[in-house]
């Protein structure tokens, strides 16, 4: 059963990536003809670097993907894996890879700009205020549930953490070979994995036996300064060699599968329709299940990472398709491959059971298994590093890639103070302080506990924004490129904004009072409180959105 999973999925993403990503990118966008693009016109040195698209393909897939694909199928399994299965597949094909795709070119065509610029442009000034408040509150958001997994992940087990901080500095010395050198990209890739190899070594050997608190503290000191340093200085390199972390892992992982010919036995193929998934309480599959899958199907902070970082440094259009169409395709098998290890070598464990079982653990020691049990030469132990290390390396790539998107936010939101307060717009656009009013809030909100809370309140805040953006891209598509190809992203998207807004009615109902259950417990309540606020100013904000994007509609091209 799991050969016969792979090989479809690897069937629909090739046949996808290969016939309806290249019509788009050849009949819709018609990308051949493109002028230069804004990483070689507006090249800065600092953020708009022209890069090799394998180089950009490593940054955007472990931004985008962080530990958001494994959680959420590991999680959604409470369902069943049938279920997961199929909205991880739909959603990649019909919603993720269109959404990701149009993201990055249209902020291409609009210089490397934010998709709050570009809301503003195509739906109007409201909008493009509206779209920051989205983004302020989703960054926030994935600091927190992030932050949460990777000090969760440290504190577990002490040779990731040892792992992690060799990997790094062999990232800022392959960095350094690559970019400063004349070495270049292939011996600097070569220094670059030798490195690693020596990471995982010595990491293995030493642990490092702090407390969550310590590591949050670490946690927020590093993505403060990742994000706010040069990205080609640590993280461009980093993510890049994160990248093989992840083509090792797709490839061992998929092996296996394909060779493995194991039962689905662990898990069922359906529970319940509304297990309890979500804060212990009955969870309807529609429309909750994007309250937990996000990234692993489709997600809107895709979007930002590519109007943030990617599309400043797309040496040209036709690498799109690669970068954005092909990451989030590999995201879908690699959260493929996350239900597949659950389903085939995690336990018979289900229902309350299997909740009570952390996501992140779950998967690693079920990978691990599958691996190891079919790749002989691959021990456990190895195996359970590697996953461990695998899963907080991308989980710190979307920190930090959050922490800048969300200091571009603030720069950008404190603008209009430049003339009437000049005080307070120098405040919030400096980097540095930027960076850290939005690494504060959300580690404080991880320290306060509540994962099972904050995990779907990051989700749900993820997918209304992406439904978000792929209305505005609607109307891009509509207004400035080919009409022709406007319901194969409005029908979709229409679909999305239903379920999302659905789902997080259902969130502020039922779940946010459980918050409130225990008094005493303040940390609890506090994070319920900013929690619940948060949700409930998107809802808000969500249908303001919706009533710019319907009088936008009917508008002509100008």
């Amino acid at each position: 059963m799991t050969t016969i999973i792979a090989v479809v999925a690897l069937v629909i993403y090739l046949a996808f990536y290969f016939t309806f990503g290249k019509t788009l990118r050849d009949k819709l966008l018609d990308s051949g003809k493109a002028p230069k693009a804004p990483s070689e016109r507006l090249a800065d040195g600092v953020d708009y670097v022209p890069t090799n698209k394998f180089v950009l393909f490593g940054h955007h897939f472990a931004s985008i993907a962080g530990a958001g694909p494994i959680t959420g199928p590991a999680i959604a399994v409470a369902w069943g894996w049938l279920p997961g299965l199929l909205w991880i597949w739909i959603g990649n094909v019909f919603l993720g890879a269109i959404h990701d795709y149009l993201a990055l070119t249209a902020s291409v065509r609009y210089d490397g700009r934010s998709m709050q610029f570009v809301s503003q442009d195509l739906i109007g000034k409201n909008a493009g205020k509206t779209f920051a408040w989205f983004i302020l509150f989703l960054c926030i958001l994935v600091v927190a549930a992030f932050g949460d997994i990777v000090s969760g992940q440290f504190a577990g087990d002490g040779r990731v953490f040892a792992s992690f901080v060799l990997f790094c500095v062999a990232a800022l010395i392959s960095g350094y070979f690559m970019y400063r050198t004349k070495l270049g990209l292939t011996w600097g890739s070569v220094i670059g994995l030798v490195l690693i190899v020596l990471a995982f070594y010595f990491g293995n050997m030493y642990t490092v036996k702090w407390s969550k608190d310590t590591y949050f503290l670490i946690i927020f000191v590093y993505i403060v300064l990742a994000s706010t340093l040069p990205v080609n200085l640590l993280l461009q390199p980093r993510d890049y060699l994160s990248s093989f972390f992840l083509y090792f892992g797709l490839i061992v992982g998929g092996v296996s599968a394909l060779i493995g010919f194991h039962g689905l036995d662990a898990i069922p193929a359906f529970t319940s329709f509304s297990a309890k998934v979500i804060g212990g309480q009955p969870s309807p599959f529609w429309p909750t299940v994007p309250l937990i899958i996000a990234c692993g199907a489709l997600s809107g902070f895709h979007s930002l990472v590519a109007a943030g970082t990617s599309s400043k440094q797309l040496s040209k259009e036709t690498d799109a398709l690669f970068v954005g169409y092909g990451a989030m395709l590999t995201e879908g098998f690699l959260a493929t491959l996350v239900i597949i290890s659950i389903a085939a070598f995690g336990g018979a464990a289900l229902g309350d059971k299997l909740m009570a079982t952390p996501a992140i653990p779950r998967f690693v020691q079920s990978f691990a298994k599958m691996v190891s049990t079919q790749l002989p030469f691959l021990p456990m132990s190895f195996m359970t590093l590697f996953a461990a290390v695998w899963v907080s390396t991308f989980a710190l790539t979307t920190l930090d890639t959050t922490n800048r998107l969300g200091r571009y936010i603030i720069q950008e939101m404190a603008l209009p103070l430049k003339e009437k307060n000049p005080g307070v717009y120098k405040l919030f656009s400096n980097k540095w302080v930027a960076s850290v009013t939005i690494a504060f809030i959300g580690i404080f909100l991880a320290r306060s506990g509540g994962y099972s809370y904050l995990w779907p309140a990051f989700s749900g805040a993820n997918q209304l924004l992406a439904s978000i953006v792929m209305l505005t891209v609607a109307v891009w598509v509509k207004k400035k490129l080919n009409p022709a190809y406007t319901m194969t992203v409005l029908i979709p998207a229409i679909f999305l904004w239903v379920t999302v807004t659905v789902a997080l009615v259902w969130y502020e109902i039922v779940i946010i009072p459980t918050f409130f259950k225990d008094m005493a417990k303040t940390p609890t309540v506090i994070t319920g409180s900013i929690v619940g606020a948060m949700t409930l100013i998107m809802l808000v904000l969500n249908f303001v959105m919706i009533g710019g994007f319907l009088k936008n509609w009917k508008t002509k091209a100008a």
